[in-house]
């Protein structure tokens, strides 16, 4: 098959990847999909970002150095067999033995993302890059990732909005600080401001070598994307008045889609010729727009694929199932065929730039 050049390749990944992610879905009922599928494609995300973001796709070298498709399915099989331990743990400890997955479950999976993007990305791995061997590195970012992930949770997450419902399970619920879905959508958030900055290219910060230098950038980096997270957060559920659901899936799950569109699968392409700070405005502006549409179709299909879905209170069906069919389907998928298998067969990523 030619070489594609981008962004005709990311174009032609992005529909090859989403019309797969939809003929998943559609194989699945509603409880099937927003339980077991969507939580344990999530308990992949992790290694995921390990082995594209902190590894490079370098690391394990034996899987790395193998040709494609040999290579991506080398390291699915790795990020698949993380899930499933991660998986078995999570519901033996945190979801007390309790099958299918419950909310608090789901959600507590969702930190260990959250979590993951903030210190392979903001904290670029520091201090795991001080361990020389890198694998021991990577298990090692890994495994603190997962504990201040269970932290978070226990500390912040409180699900007495589901009492009274068969949801509820008492010896689940941490009683934390947040009602859980507000805090899984400030957490997201994060996520999406951090986004936001690599649209920028770090600007302003990038101006200052000093600033640029971890762990300094990392702390610097946090407290800004905490800040802007909060004040985006209480715009969208406050001003706005927008149910933590519902905002979750109009504001930071479309845009953390789009910006994976934009850095990963497009690999910065759309608007490399411009300079900062208009690249970034019109990086931030394609992601919103390419996220929004992308989520106003998969959310037209939604009857198609899995029947017709309640949107809004009390059980905010149609909300869950647009945020497991874009980010615990599709975007697992968008980074296993572009960190895995480097778009394969569409052209070659090797040395193409990463989030």
């Amino acid at each position: 098959m030619p070489t594609l050049k981008q962004p005709v390749r990311g174009i032609a990944a992005a529909l090859f990847v989403m019309v797969v992610a939809l003929v998943f879905i559609s194989l699945f009922d509603w409880p099937v999909f927003t339980g077991w599928v969507s939580f344990s494609l999530m308990c992949s995300i992790p290694a995921a970002l390990v082995v594209g973001i902190f590894w490079h796709g370098e690391q394990p070298a034996f899987i790395a150095s193998r040709r494609q498709p040999v290579r991506g399915l080398l390291f699915l099989l790795l990020a698949l067999a993380a899930a499933a331990v991660v998986a078995l743990l999570y519901v033996v400890t945190l979801g007390g033995g309790t099958t299918p997955p419950t909310p608090p479950l789901v959600q507590a999976i969702i930190v260990s993302v959250v979590v993951t993007f903030w210190l392979t990305i903001i904290w670029q791995g520091w201090p795991f890059t001080k361990i020389r061997n890198p694998l021991v590195a990577g298990a090692a970012l890994l495994a603190a990732a997962y504990a201040i992930a269970i932290a978070v949770f226990l500390v912040c997450f409180d699900f007495a909005f589901l009492e009274g419902s068969p949801l509820y399970h008492a010896d689940q619920d941490p009683g934390g600080l947040f009602d859980g879905w507000s805090a899984v959508a400030y957490l997201v958030t994060t996520v999406a401001v951090m986004f936001l900055t690599l649209h920028f290219d770090l600007w302003p910060l990038s101006r200052s070598p000093k600033l640029m230098r971890q762990p300094v950038l990392g702390a610097v980096w946090t407290v800004t994307v905490l800040a802007l997270a909060a004040l985006v957060h209480l715009v969208g559920t406050g001003a706005f008045g927008q149910d933590a659901p519902v905002y979750l899936v109009t504001v930071p799950i479309p845009f953390i889609f789009g910006s994976i569109l934009m850095l990963n699968t497009f690999e910065g392409s759309l608007f490399a010729k411009s300079k900062q700070p208009l690249k970034g405005v019109l990086a931030t502006v394609g992601a919103a727009v390419i996220g929004l549409v992308l989520s106003l179709v998969y959310r037209l299909l939604a009857p198609v694929l899995t029947g017709d879905l309640a949107s809004g209170a009390p059980g905010y069906d149609l909300e869950v199932w647009l945020a497991s069919a874009l980010l615990a389907v599709t975007f697992p998928l968008l980074a296993f065929h572009a960190d895995f298998f480097q778009l394969w067969p569409l052209g070659d990523r090797e040395g193409a730039e990463r989030p």
